[in-house]
């Protein structure tokens, strides 16, 4: 029997268009965290998209919306979060961060690839950290019940969410840079400190991230997944290595963007061609990851840890419901 799925990052069309309804491709028994906005969007959008999402979960018998970790872990349901991939959603108003932990965002990223009040993006050729607004934040984050998260942040912003969070972190779709040199992918010392603090990296399955973006590498793409999962354990512990596939529902659209919005991107983006992505199909489904690692000696509990354990742990450690949020 498979482990059940933690997928700490995936993304659905950020418009009003978008069907939750697509997240079913995950099996029953999965928890989701859900992109509702990155550097693009307003405090507006990601609310409209939240109320959207909300809305129509609240109707579908699949889903289950989770304001705890008691809402995780049903077999008859998959459970839903929403997670931010940038601080601008925020409209630099910390007491916002209340607002969408009410409506089931979990996690939250301080810059998306480029600077911003919070700190620097990790495209930024210039590298100065966390500002003072983004120690705050990464404070309020804390204190309200939500992951802070250094992916797509520079490396010395990902440094200094280790040194200023006063409870675990996370990298929800992170690779290392010592298998696949790229800028989105990140260094042995950002993930020493991560797992310092407690912390979970969630390797993804993007393929220009794993080094196999050619539209037929299918396998290379799972195996290059299976080696940054290798390569974290190794690093840094079983405990602090999970999933965060960073699947995109709306992959040609994601690509259009990429290509008409370079001022958000880079050639690290572009040069191979359309991106590709390690499907939800892939993660547990005969012959997909769950099996490759099995053949590389993963035992049943070191699969569940990866692949569910371990980011429920630090959920447990870290999160707080609307009520006991101070």
């Amino acid at each position: 029997m498979p482990p059940r799925l933690w997928e700490q990052h995936c993304c659905l069309p950020l418009r009003q268009t978008a069907r939750i309804a697509e997240l079913a491709r995950y099996p029953l028994g999965s928890y989701l965290s859900v992109n509702v906005g990155y550097s693009a969007q307003n405090t507006a959008d990601s609310l409209a998209l939240l109320h959207q999402f909300r809305d129509e979960a609240a109707v579908d018998p699949r889903f289950r919306l989770v304001e705890s970790l008691a809402d995780v872990g049903r077999d008859d349901v998959i459970a839903l979060a929403f997670d931010l991939e940038d601080s601008a959603p925020l409209g630099g108003d910390l007491d916002t961060v209340e607002l969408f932990h009410r409506l089931g965002v979990r996690s939250l990223l301080p810059t998306y690839n480029h600077a911003n009040a919070a700190g620097c993006g990790c495209l930024d050729a210039h590298d100065t950290g966390l500002t003072g607004y983004g120690k705050d934040l990464v404070r309020k984050l804390n204190e309200v019940g939500v992951f802070a998260d250094g992916s797509h942040c520079s490396r010395r912003t990902g440094l200094d969410i280790a040194t200023h969070t006063a409870v675990p972190m996370i990298y929800s779709h992170s690779n290392f840079a010592a298998l696949w040199e790229h800028p989105r992918n990140i260094t042995d010392d950002q993930a020493r400190a991560c797992a310092a603090t407690g912390g979970v990296i969630g390797i993804n399955g993007v393929g220009i991230f794993l080094g196999h973006n050619d539209p037929d590498d299918h396998q290379g793409r799972l195996t290059a997944m299976a080696d940054h999962l290798r390569y974290g354990v190794d690093l840094v512990g079983i405990d602090h290595i999970g999933i965060g596939s960073d699947y995109s529902f709306d992959g040609e659209e994601f690509n259009d963007e990429i290509r008409d919005n370079p001022a958000a991107f880079s050639d690290s983006y572009t040069r191979w061609g359309p991106l590709q992505w390690v499907s939800p199909e892939e993660l547990l489904g005969a012959r997909g990851l769950d099996d490759l690692l099995a053949t590389r000696g993963f035992t049943p509990g070191e699969r569940a840890a990866l692949f569910h354990g371990n980011f429920a742990r630090v959920a447990q450690q870290v999160w707080r419901t609307p009520e006991r949020a101070r």
